[in-house]
């Protein structure tokens, strides 16, 4: 299974909407075949594995008797392939050891039912904690029709983004910022505010890693941000061809909203959020999974982070801690909570903390 699992990382970031899912067959005490879902539309990972093994002329498959061992329950009904449960059938694979249920309610399970209605001996939970971490995004998005969202902060040990005068390049190292690009490869959508767009003007692209560019997403409900601006230039990675977007609020300037479009900008409207100035943010999230973004990471200022963290949209937190000291003049990572009790704080669970380059980074889930 560990096998498996090494063979499933091949596919994150490549496969989304699907899950990344990888699979082992061993007859005889020895591994005769592997594969891996590579993307979206593509063969599945059993069924990559299954058709490097195909029936001699006699009609008999060498892979008879056979154990299966895949990170994800098979499917067993028709999409862009036909059923991993038939082909697995149809090889005569005597017993199948999986890693996780299929976390969508309506498919869950009837995959492992159809294999043992076959004869086919099922056994699950095998590694199911690292087999499930595998697609954090996938889980959440499929029962919730979600994004999953990542924040990811890098900072001082004093938690400062930047100095008193707007200075920001670089707080971090160069590996904790080659580690950033990894994370964008494996991330459907960026998010960012006008403000930081306007002060910093970033790429948000992939550069240092191998990997497609996430889409990028700014929030500006006045639409102050240039249409210059790198966030909206097109660039030959990439993901799926998807535009540049921008929320806006209704009263955004009409003549900058038409320019934008044909400049070939996605421009869209979002409700405002209750008691502020700036964009509901759970309303821009469900218009990202209507649009089949499983994934988003968060890559903004103080007041950004302070708004995800306190309408409690954060499911992963990536925090890169610099060891320097700006004191307080210089601007600080989170904004206002008005978090008036201890108990009241914000938590943070799973907690792993690593050593990248001179750097910390700490990541955690909410």
């Amino acid at each position: 299974m560990r096998l498996a699992i090494g063979l499933a990382k091949k596919g994150v970031g490549k496969t989304s909407p699907n899950p990344a899912v990888g699979a082992v067959i061993v007859k005889d005490g020895r591994v005769v075949s592997k594969g891996w879902h590579k993307k979206a539309g593509g063969a599945h990972a059993e069924a990559s594995a299954l058709s490097k093994k195909t029936l001699n002329a006699g009609g008999y498959s060498p892979l008879a008797g056979a154990a299966l061992y895949v990170t994800l329950e098979p499917c067993r009904h028709y999409g862009n392939t036909p059923p991993c449960t038939e082909a697995i059938i149809r090889a005569g694979i005597k017993r199948v050891f999986l890693g996780t249920r299929d976390p969508n309610p309506l498919v869950s399970g009837k995959g492992i039912k159809a294999l043992k209605r076959a004869g086919i001996e099922v056994v699950g939970g095998v590694l199911e904690r690292e087999c499930r971490g595998l697609n954090p995004a996938f889980n959440k998005f499929i029962v919730s029709k979600m994004p999953h969202v990542t924040l990811k902060l890098a900072a001082t040990l004093d938690g400062k983004i930047a100095t008193s005068k707007g200075e920001s390049r670089w707080i971090t190292g160069v590996a904790s910022r080659r580690y950033v690009h990894r994370l964008r490869a494996i991330t459907d959508a960026v998010i960012t505010s006008g403000k930081t767009v306007i002060s910093d003007d970033p790429e948000l692209t992939v550069r240092h890693a191998h990997g497609l560019n996430p889409m990028r997403v700014v929030l500006d409900s006045a639409f102050k941000t240039p249409l210059d601006s790198k966030v909206f230039r097109r660039y030959p990675g990439d993901r799926d061809g998807r535009l540049p977007m921008v929320f806006i609020s209704a009263s955004a300037a009409k003549k900058k909203i038409e320019k934008a479009k044909g400049l070939g900008i996605n421009v869209a409207a979002a409700t405002k959020a209750v008691g502020g100035s700036g964009v509901d943010l759970k309303s821009v999230l469900k218009t990202l999974g209507n649009m089949g973004v499983t994934s988003v990471m968060v890559e903004g200022g103080g007041v950004l982070t302070a708004s995800f963290l306190k309408d409690r949209l954060v499911d992963r937190l990536f925090w890169f801690v610099s060891p320097k000291i700006l004191g307080a003049d210089a601007a600080a990572s989170v904004g206002e909570l008005k978090i008036k009790k201890l108990g009241a704080a914000i938590e943070i669970k799973n907690i792993k903390v690593k050593k990248i380059g001179n750097d910390v980074l700490i990541e955690g889930e909410f």
